[in-house]
């Protein structure tokens, strides 16, 4: 990545670390209203979300308004990819090599990403045509990467604070491209050509 790259992720991690927490807690509210009335959100199955960490925008609003036909997983890093694990409040965490909380749970356990129906990734930075700009270890990408060029299940939608939004963001030939991207503000659907 560049060095503006590098600098674009640092001055955007920043902004997010200084959003005041009640402005962290009703955009959640928010986002969850968005995520619930995604025209894709599936009825039932797998869907993943993960634990917000450095300032992301936090998915709890969501989880907690999920019916009871889904599942809610979140990923458990596995290899050089992500695999996902059923997870409630309550349920045992491990940290993860990045300080990142992960579900306690056998190896035999994990799911696949194709097992997911839907899949709610953080972001660091995006653009209009939801391209994502993630930590840059590209674990993401690598989990999904049997989905470039496929509008198919799982659905990949980023989240994000709507002042996370930039101008352009140049896409790499492995990236995965997002299907939509959901803030506190507005859903933004990925053009059908990139997706």
């Amino acid at each position: 990545m560049s060095q503006g790259g590098k600098a674009l992720r640092r001055s955007i991690r920043e902004l997010r670390r200084a959003t005041p927490a009640s402005e962290r807690i009703a955009a959640a509210e928010r986002l969850a209203e968005r995520l619930m009335a995604l025209p894709f959100a599936p009825r039932d199955g797998h869907v993943a979300g993960y634990w917000a960490v450095d300032g992301e925008i936090g998915l709890h609003a969501w989880q907690l308004r999920l019916p009871s036909t889904l599942t809610y997983c979140l990923p458990v890093l596995h290899g050089d990819v992500l695999r996902f694990a059923p997870w409630r409040p309550g349920d045992a965490l491990v940290s993860n090599r990045y300080g990142i909380p992960e579900p306690d749970v056998a190896i035999d356990n994990l799911l696949a990403a194709d097992d997911m129906a839907l899949v709610v990734a953080p972001l660091v930075a995006f653009d209009a045509r939801c391209r994502r700009l993630g930590m840059g270890a590209g674990w993401y990408d690598r989990s999904f990467a049997f989905r470039r060029g496929r509008a198919a299940p799982p659905w990949l939608v980023g989240a994000a604070f709507a002042s996370q939004q930039v101008d352009a963001i140049a896409a790499e030939p492995w990236d995965v491209p997002m299907d939509a991207v959901c803030t506190e503000l507005d859903t933004l659907a990925a053009p059908q050509e990139s997706r």
